[in-house]
């Protein structure tokens, strides 16, 4: 049921070295491509990277750009980050065995909602081929765009590290129902 599979879905940042098979991921992709679209027209592009050295790339340009965003992090984000122990470092991004980058291509009406949707069918549709993953947003995506020679009308979602779950920390804990509903009207 997709309510356990959401329930059982968590972040995961930690990978075992064994390669899944090619075929779920694409199996995960092929759910997400049906998620709605406005005008359905299907904003989402998914770039599969395996090879070491561009993952490797990507991690060196990504980790440049962290190093200044947690420098100059603060408040009530920077201390969550502190405390759960989070620094620049992003080895998921070249210990994953795969990375999905998921572009937007925004000549699209409600491309970057659409893409999202899309994304969020991805995330249940690993977690239903046993696969884990991080949505992580580097703080200067254009960088990587360039590296990847997106097309001008392409932006950087998220990229996506895949594999097998090597990560045992729980999920965080979710919000009740009665805490994200209201019926009617807000009071």
């Amino acid at each position: 049921m997709i309510v356990e599979l959401a329930k059982k879905r968590k972040t995961v940042r930690k990978f075992k070295t064994k390669k899944p098979p090619l075929e779920s991921v694409l199996k995960a992709i092929e759910v997400a491509k049906e998620a709605p679209s406005g005008m359905n027209a299907q904003p989402w592009h998914f770039l599969l990277i395996e090879s070491s050295e561009k993952k490797r790339k990507i991690r060196e340009i990504c980790e440049k750009d962290e190093i200044k965003f947690y420098e100059k992090m603060k408040g009530k984000l920077g201390e969550w980050l502190h405390e759960k122990g989070f620094t620049w470092e992003k080895p998921f991004l070249s210990d994953a065995p795969y990375l999905v980058l998921v572009f937007t291509d925004i000549r699209a009406p409600f491309a970057i909602q659409s893409t999202w949707l899309a994304i969020g069918y991805l995330l249940l549709a690993l977690e239903e081929e046993g696969l884990g993953t991080v949505t992580y947003t580097p703080p200067n995506p254009k960088k990587v765009e360039k590296l990847l020679n997106a097309p001008e009308y392409y932006r950087l979602q998220t990229v996506l590290p895949i594999g097998y779950p090597n990560d045992d920390k729980p999920k965080y804990k979710r919000k009740s129902l009665e805490d994200i509903i209201t019926f009617e009207k807000f009071e």
